[in-house]
């Protein structure tokens, strides 16, 4: 497929040992250990500790402490599992893992405590970050992949799933007790699981929200923010960018992500989700531009009319670094834009902004948008099936995500035992609201196609944005696109690759649920 992202937002952001931990393994084959060599398993786990993996200025920054645990230990599943059960019968084998090359270095002692746990030897496959997606599903077509594992953008769990390229889960996370309740329903069904069954464990689990500065906002204000009441609708988010953009100079009112392509897309999506738009029919016919989807183009028109310099080619990496350099004095971004800002070595910001609770619109509904993050995943032609599965289930791991977070290296967690923890939440500042939203997400459905269908519905929005056709024609124009994409890769033939019935449970988890405010 000729669509592809880049895919190294949390590449911007190393950070000690659990970034290594959760994203890969060593690079180099070493000789497998014998179970009867291996340290006891309650050695290794006291290792995985905040005081072992979370940077130190940020311990000392935010008081945190192995007395103050950010996971619930009865959850993680590092600490559930039967390790002697797992050495007694997987000991000695390999597992190869597919992995970006520029993670290599910074992996490499990630997954040393689960070799010592398992007695599981991982070897790396270095693929380049630029054709990752490429070069996976290569391997994927001749049936013999270089990998028994992965991990990749969650949107690609339907191009790779609906031909039969990864091995199927449910039986291994029954054996072995993988916590899935404890994953929020968007990040299980949408990362998880496609027709049905199980094919991933949820790894990078992203949500889109809105960040202020307080400062300013409270200039207009008059007081404190409410993250619920202060900016309740789009239409006032419009007002007080408008109003922001003239508070100081170098400050634009609002950063948006609308360059060509997906990041268009992924801003659209947020914005008219909440107005009810839904992507396709059951069917699968796109309506998206329909009235619902007009809404989200009309509001993005207005934004951009105060949004940050060069907003039109701004992708996450402009965003990032205009928000967190101060200069814009709201956002519309990922939760880690919340997490990030706190932290003094990579934000100018501190203690100058706040994450509220999703604005609405009339007539719609509340439906934060879970979009883009990844899932960890297991080639159907995998010599070490069960091996695999047992890696990612560490890498995956509350702890190892919890820890992820409190490093605020971009790698975000998707457990409700972690988001709900306060401790968690002191030191994760979006947290609580972030937690508080997901019982009510919005997701786009994992189908084949789904990568050239975002980056065809970007770019006629940001031609749109530009000024070079009007918002109706840009969604017009997009649906026609996703229409013969969605006729490429086989749907409208009588035995669509993808059951609606089985995908619609995770497009919107918040009908009839009432609201967390």
């Amino acid at each position: 497929m000729a669509f592809k992202p880049n895919l190294s937002r949390r590449s911007f952001l190393r950070s000690g040992a659990a970034a290594g931990a959760a994203l890969g393994a060593s690079g180099l084959a070493r000789p497998a250990l014998a179970a009867s060599h291996l340290p006891d398993p309650q050695s290794v786990l006291d290792q995985i500790s905040i005081a072992g993996y979370v940077r130190e200025d940020y311990r000392e920054l935010y008081g945190m402490s192995d007395d103050k645990p950010i996971w619930d230990s009865s959850k993680d599943w590092i600490r559930t599992v039967d390790w002697e059960q797992v050495r007694s019968e997987l000991s000695g084998s390999t597992v190869r893992f597919a992995i970006g090359a520029a993670d290599q270095e910074s992996a490499a002692e990630g997954l040393e405590p689960f070799k010592q746990l398992s007695g599981i030897e991982v070897e790396l496959v270095p693929i380049p970050d630029d054709s990752f997606y490429d070069k996976a599903l290569a391997e994927f077509i001749s049936g013999n992949a270089s990998f028994d594992a992965l991990q990749f953008f969650s949107p690609w769990l339907g191009d790779f799933a609906a031909p039969g390229f990864l091995f199927p889960l449910d039986d291994f996370a029954a054996k072995w007790g993988l916590p899935l309740d404890d994953f929020y329903d968007t990040y299980r069904l949408n990362y998880g699981f496609f027709n049905g069954q199980m094919f991933g464990i949820p790894f990078d689990c992203d949500i889109q929200m809105v960040h202020l500065r307080k400062g300013y906002m409270e200039q207009i204000l008059g007081g404190e923010i409410d993250k619920v009441n202060s900016v309740p609708t789009y239409d006032e988010l419009i007002r007080v960018a408008a109003e922001l953009n003239q508070v100081e100079p170098g400050v634009s009112g609002v950063g948006l992500m609308v360059a060509p392509g997906f990041w268009s897309t992924y801003t659209w999506e947020h914005i008219a989700a909440q107005a009810g738009m839904m992507l396709f029919d059951e069917n699968w016919e796109p309506i998206f531009n329909g009235e619902e989807g007009m809404k989200g183009m009309e509001i993005i028109l207005e934004l951009a009319k105060h949004a940050n310099e060069g907003h039109a080619g701004a992708g996450w990496p402009e965003n990032r670094a205009a928000w967190l350099g101060g200069q814009v004095a709201t956002n519309i971004s990922w939760q880690d834009s919340g997490t990030q800002a706190m932290r003094p070595d990579q934000s100018q910001i501190v203690d100058d902004f706040v994450t509220i609770y999703e604005p609405r619109i009339e007539g719609g509904r509340f439906a934060p948008p879970n979009i883009a993050g990844s899932t960890s995943c297991v080639s159907a032609s995998a010599q070490n099936p069960e091996g695999a599965f047992l890696m990612l289930g560490f890498l995956t791991t509350a702890s190892i995500m919890a820890m992820n977070e409190a490093n605020a290296n971009g790698v975000a967690p998707g457990y409700r035992s972690i988001l709900t923890n306060e401790n968690l939440q002191a030191v994760s500042q979006p947290a609580k609201v972030w937690g508080d939203s997901l019982d009510h997400a919005w997701c786009s459905p994992r189908l084949p196609g789904a990568f050239p269908i975002e980056q065809a519905i970007g770019n006629e929005i940001n031609r749109a944005v530009v000024g070079q056709i009007t918002g109706k024609e840009a969604l017009d124009n997009a649906a026609a696109a996703v229409k013969q994409i969605m006729t490429d890769n086989g749907f409208y033939a009588g035995n669509d690759p993808v059951d609606y019935a089985a995908a619609a449970p995770g497009l919107y988890v918040g009908e009839g649920k009432p609201l967390p405010f």
